[in-house]
């Protein structure tokens, strides 16, 4: 059989059996642990461990156990002292796990999948530790440049590959009780490695596979890893193979496998031990990006907030200054009155846009926004979406952005990049429009002039407020329209949306309008109810569960409070538990959303896995594919146990639904596979039963996406990034495939650092496929840890239809410095007797000989006075001297010590007797909690698949 069918075999075997070349991340099988729950597990447990050590420093009690059992909520709770139990959302805490492990999917959803490296098969030691620690410390720079999302990416990628070690390797027979660091340590060398030559296994016998590593390399404690290849039998003389039905390694002699990646495994007794040391291996590279970081840039890094994002785009030109002072004054309040985790500012005017101010200091974000000023302007369209698209991609996902501007967007030509955006990261966006698009800037004094200048801004205005509304629409949000002098009232809607744990119950479109009942369900959870309907001439009707109703005449009835202003009707309503009706009566377009505080909440992300002859699995996470098998990702949060009933996807602009088929994963995951995507505009919706803390039955809840999903019958895909490093050019290759008839499809690529150089701007498919590169390069001083967001986007040559990829880069400098700093000190002090009537102290000299120098030197685990003073030594090193003092009920202390490059040295000092201080382990073990997280296709899709493949070959 050619190669390729060989290959594409293999692709397909490992999305429908899982296992065959990993911890199995697709089976259903609740024996197994998957890499999504070492990796969750890893990550919940170190956060707890920052938390703990947060609040004991702090003199506050921290009750949660760190073990097993652990959940984003409790971690959240525990992590939030003083929080409103019932405002308290996980979901951004969820969000940021659910992105690493899906990176970490990622790794076998590609062409690495086949890379030795990347798993630590074929004894590649050396080239899969250099995969750890290069991207450890792209993890530290990102986080440095405060670049979250991109940090997130890349821990995800080499926790892949840290975890297979302990699966792939024979580490666990060779009953190690802890952790490999070798493997997160590039200064020490290697030792005790079995070379090329040296016989590792021999032949499984009877079946059984479990004693096949020769005995001499267990006595001798060398390290070896199976080889595995679908292509070749071919194999050193004497070696270790994979195993598996699809390695053809292991029908060589010594035949079988030493591979645990599941309990079905040729080591599947040792599965469940090879996966509790891939969780505590994760945690030791969690705390060692911790170190370099802080811990809390590491609870930033983990998305552990229960606050919201508070981003402006602000347009800065002559006839903003109302617009600008109330900006202002709504910032001032929300960070005066509420507790936010950062701020984003982004002014914009023709033709400059930016910067960008990112920050999580109040005073700074004060000063920046309080500098805005309205000057210039002259024509009227201004670089609205340049703005935007800068705030969209320095902003985290989901996050709320609100765009003050009285003007249209002369850079129109963004939109599709800006809709990706949207899309990508599930952003909401709210336009504050002030009327007086246009007119505002006329040049002339002469009348007739005046008077087509006020024809034309009519014109300009009706345009870029259905821009606008296009945008918002698609993002959840509303494009408010206000006079200057109405702003202030409008401005409201800003306050709601950045309360925490905001949640949207349901929204729908209508254009053009139409008389139409909306009925929605508000549960027990519920706080602050919010509708808000956007749209011109529109009356409207209320009635709670108990059948008392309202009307838009009535701005202070039974049912809630009404304030109009513009074409926004915000609609403060009482809470009642049940079904709710709104009736709404308008031949104009309109929008309704309705809102509430609630920690029930949901997350999810489509899969379009893709399978081709020559190039194996891809990941594509840009819009479904229309007509086809999608998988759809999701999770739920809640501080109260949840079950979820039925995923829809429910047409934006009209009543219809698809439903699929739900299966439960456990940890609040879920997994809805739909046999043919609808094509249209669609909102997901959940729908579930929630346990109540105040009764003992279970109520119905009802959650809806902000983010409209539009399915495409193109695919956009992108394989294979790689980081960039200042003044090197890299080349991004993508594919995009079409099963239309139209051959001819327009490119466009745009980026927020403007990197690339340079792209096709026209792709003829041909077999329904194509491919083209992006070619860009940083400038070689940029700062390492910067990342750039590029977009990818494919329309069909008759704009009918469009889809995107999303790829994000790290800059990232060439480290040599690879040594961590290193102390030399000593206590002093007599710690006998009553501890609180005495006290030790150390002294302590720190060097980073031939690196780049401390940057930081902080103590961990003591209350004590840390004070610490830089010197130049011998030959003219730098000295970082340190002094410590603490009470001797305190005998213990770590000194964390960093260097430029966020190598990270330890220091361990004590006044009490050594004793023992490993910290123990926390077993794993298989329950439903511990399925794979991970899609997979229907086996009837998957034939589909095989019959086009070949087919087309």
């Amino acid at each position: 059989m050619a190669r390729s069918h060989w290959l594409f075999i293999a692709a397909l075997s490992a999305i429908l059996c899982g296992g065959v070349h990993t911890f199995k991340p697709f089976t259903f099988d609740q024996r197994q642990i998957s890499h999504g729950d070492i990796t969750e597990m890893a990550i919940l447990r170190k956060t707890a461990e920052v938390c703990r050590d947060l609040a004991q420093k702090e003199g506050r009690p921290f009750s949660l156990t760190i073990d097993s059992r652990l959940s984003a909520s409790a971690v959240q709770a525990a992590c939030s002292p003083g929080s409103d139990p019932s405002l308290l959302s996980s979901i951004k805490f969820k969000a940021a796990i659910v992105e690493v492990y899906v990176s970490n999917w990622g790794v076998d959803l590609s062409l690495h999948f086949f890379y030795p490296e990347y798993h630590f098969d074929d004894e590649t030691f050396v080239e899969g530790r250099n995969l750890i620690t290069q991207g450890r410390t792209i993890v530290k720079k990102s986080v440095t440049e405060e670049s979250f999302l991109s940090a997130r990416v890349t821990l995800g990628k080499i926790c892949h590959t840290l975890q297979d070690f302990y699966s792939h390797s024979n580490w666990i027979e060779l009953k190690n009780q802890a952790p490999f660091s070798t493997l997160i340590k590039p200064d020490v060398p290697f030792t005790n490695l079995a070379d090329k030559n040296t016989p590792t296994c021999t032949d499984c016998i009877g079946g059984n596979c479990e004693n096949n590593i020769l005995p001499e390399i267990l006595r001798a404690k060398k390290l070896t890893s199976g080889y595995f290849d679908v292509f070749s039998s071919k194999k050193p003389t004497g070696k270790c193979s994979h195993g598996g039905f699809f390695d053809q390694t292991s029908k060589q002699k010594p035949i079988g496998g030493i591979n645990k990646d599941a309990t079905d495994s040729d080591h599947g007794n040792r599965h469940v031990d090879a996966a509790n040391m891939a969780i505590n291996a994760t945690m030791e590279l969690l705390e060692d990006i911790r170190g370099a970081i802080g811990d809390i840039n590491f609870l930033r890094l983990m998305g552990i907030t229960h606050s919201s994002v508070l981003a402006f785009v602000i347009d800065t030109t002559g006839s903003m200054f109302d617009d600008i002072e109330e900006a202002k004054r709504v910032a001032f309040s929300i960070i005066d009155s509420k507790q936010t985790s950062a701020y984003i500012l982004v002014p914009f005017n023709d033709p400059d846009f930016g910067p960008l101010t990112r920050t999580t200091d109040a005073a700074l974000f004060k000063k920046r926004i309080a500098a805005l000023g309205a000057s210039g302007g002259g024509d009227e369209p201004e670089m609205c979406l340049s703005g935007l698209q800068l705030a969209l991609t320095g902003a985290p996902p989901f996050s709320e952005i609100f765009v003050f501007t009285d003007a249209s967007a002369k850079d129109i030509y963004l939109k599709s990049t800006v809709l990706s955006l949207i899309e990508s990261t599930k952003s909401v966006v709210t336009f504050m429009l002030t009327k007086v698009f246009g007119g505002r800037r006329r040049r002339s004094s002469d009348s007739n002039n005046q008077g087509q200048q006020q024809q034309f801004s009519s014109r300009v205005s009706s345009s870029a407020s259905q821009e606008y509304q296009q945008l918002a629409q698609a993002s959840g949000g509303l494009a408010i329209q206000a006079s200057k002098a109405n702003l202030p009232q409008a401005t409201s809607i800003i306050l709601d949306s950045t309360t925490s744990a905001l949640v949207t119950l349901f929204q729908a479109v209508r254009n053009p309008g139409k008389d139409e009942d909306y009925i929605f369900m508000v549960d027990p959870s519920i706080r602050n109810l919010t509708a808000y309907i956007t749209g011109n001439s529109v009356t409207y009707s209320l009635q709670n569960p108990l059948g008392v109703q309202q009307s838009s005449a009535e701005p202070n009835g039974s049912l809630g409070s009404i304030q109009a202003v513009g074409n926004l009707n915000r609609i403060q309503l009482n809470q009642q538990e049940g079904l709710w009706k709104i009736r709404i009566s308008s031949t104009q377009p309109y929008q309704l959303k309705v809102t509430g505080q609630s920690t029930i909440d949901f997350i999810f992300t489509f899969f379009n896995i893709l399978m081709d002859p020559l190039k194996g699995m891809e990941l594509s996470e840009g819009r479904p594919q229309v007509g086809t098998n999608t998988t759809l990702f999701l999770t739920v949060t809640s501080n109260t146990p949840v079950n979820v009933t039925e995923v829809s996807l429910v047409e934006a602009s009209g009543a219809g639904q698809t439903n699929g088929t739900l299966q439960d994963l456990g940890r609040g995951n879920y997994l809805m596979t739909v046999d043919k995507m609808p094509g249209g505009v669609f909102n997901v919706r959940v729908t579930g039963m929630s346990a109540s803390s105040s009764r003992s039955s279970s109520t119905v809840f009802q959650r809806q996406s902000n983010t409209q999903i539009k399915a495409s019958s193109l695919i956009v895909s992108v394989q294979n990034t790689s980081n960039l490093e200042p003044g090197v050019p890299i080349s991004i290759p993508f594919t995009v495939r079409s099963p239309g008839s139209n051959p001819l499809h327009l490119i466009s690529v745009r980026d927020d650092k403007n990197f690339v150089q340079g792209f096709p701007a026209m792709l003829s498919l041909v077999n329904g496929s194509a491919q083209g590169s992006v070619n860009l390069i940083a400038p070689g001083d940029t700062l390492s840890g910067t990342d750039v967001t590029v977009t990818i986007t494919a329309e069909s040559s008759d704009r009918s239809d469009s889809n995107y990829a999303v790829v994000r880069l790290s800059v990232v400098a060439k480290v040599t410095d690879i040594s961590p700093p290193v102390c030399q000190g000593s206590t002093t002090g007599n710690c006998s007797g009553t501890c609180s009537l005495s006290s030790w102290e150390l002294s302590a000299n720190i060097t980073d000989d031939n690196g780049t120098g401390v940057t930081s030197v902080s103590a961990r685990g003591g209350n004590g006075t840390l004070n610490s003073t830089i010197s130049v030594g011998e030959g003219g090193i730098n000295v970082t001297q340190v002094f410590y003092s603490a009470s001797c009920c305190a005998p213990d202390l770590e000194l964390v010590v960093v260097d430029a490059v966020g190598n990270v040295g330890r220091c361990i000092y004590s006044v009490r007797v050594p004793s023992p201080t490993a910290p123990p382990t926390v077993p794993v073990t298989p329950s439903k909690g511990a399925a794979s997280l991970a899609p997979r296709l229907s086996v009837w899709t998957s034939l589909l698949i095989i019959l086009k493949a070949f087919i087309a070959m």
